[in-house]
């Protein structure tokens, strides 16, 4: 018999404000809200709503930055994206791509608006999702996944409404990326007036975004854009009512029960290890884009 995983708290996401000069973000977490451990193995979330951008010469966006410890997780919903990094990884995101690259010993990397999206304008939306990595994986060889929207499977949940399995597997489906721990990362798209019931692990942190909309849990608790419910660990199951057409984002995983000591664009284990890796940057192990 499964229990239900009851709703711990909702948050608010933070102001506004600019990373770089292209993407206009709110933080769920962690500076938005001091969640901490409650949602390991996920770190940080940063939600980009539609925003537009006028036609420009100038690709906007983030430049040349470096990355330890973690790995991070761009969903596009709207325009589109560049990436290249130190480890030859280069590519292209639009709509209903995601992608996923394991910084892991060190990456450099820099995140710009597409070339011909910059050069028309357009609405861009985003999601972008640090995920923390083990200490056995930590200094691993850095990698890279684009996860095409053809390549990411979609669960019909009837009614106009599906959900897609950007990670870890839903009812046996398993998802388009490989991870160091397990966890489950699905967008869902709700129809008003729709409610299913997911099933997750017990014992996993997981935390709901509302992206846009508004979603009732469990019909005890409502989070409308941009908010996130956390939910007890305890539980298997989550009743999900949208009160109006809803973009969600499920994070679920097993907690990794490791210290956290974080700094930057750094996320490690030591203060010992932060300073090893600014020093690695700093000297050039990290790479750096042509």
């Amino acid at each position: 018999m499964t229990t239900i995983k009851k709703v711990a708290h909702v948050y608010q996401g933070a102001q506004s404000h600019m990373v770089g000069d292209g993407f206009k973000v709110q933080n769920l977490f962690p500076n938005g809200n001091r969640i901490g451990k409650q949602l390991s193995p996920f770190f940080l979330l940063d939600y980009a709503a539609p925003s537009y951008f006028p036609p420009s010469d100038h690709p906007r966006g983030v430049e040349e930055h470096p990355h330890r410890g973690f790995e991070t997780v761009t969903i596009a919903y709207q325009g589109s994206l560049e990436h290249r990094d130190s480890g030859g990884n280069a590519g292209k995101i639009g709509p209903g791509d995601v992608q996923w690259m394991t910084a892991a010993s060190g990456v450099v990397h820099e995140e710009k608006h597409e070339k011909e999206f910059t050069r028309q304008g357009g609405v861009l939306e985003m999601a972008q999702l640090w995920v923390n990595l083990p200490r056995a994986h930590k200094m691993d060889t850095p990698r890279y996944q684009a996860l095409e929207k053809k390549d990411i499977p979609v669960v019909d949940l009837g009614e106009g409404s599906y959900l897609r399995v950007i990670a870890g597997s839903y009812n046996g489906q398993p998802g388009a990326a490989r991870t160091f721990s397990p966890l489950n990362l699905f967008d869902v798209q709700l129809k008003a007036g729709k409610t299913f019931t997911l099933t997750l692990p017990d014992g996993y942190n997981t935390g709901i975004v509302a992206l846009k909309g508004e979603a009732r849990f469990n019909d005890t608790h409502t989070a409308k854009g941009v908010e996130i419910a956390v939910f007890e660990t305890a539980g298997e199951t989550i009743t999900i009512t949208a009160l109006t057409d809803a973009s969600l984002l499920v994070l679920n995983g097993e907690p990794i029960n490791e210290p956290i000591f974080a700094y930057g664009p750094f996320v490690m284990n030591t203060k010992e290890e932060i300073i090893q890796a600014v020093e690695d940057y700093n000297n050039g192990k990290m790479g750096h884009l042509n």
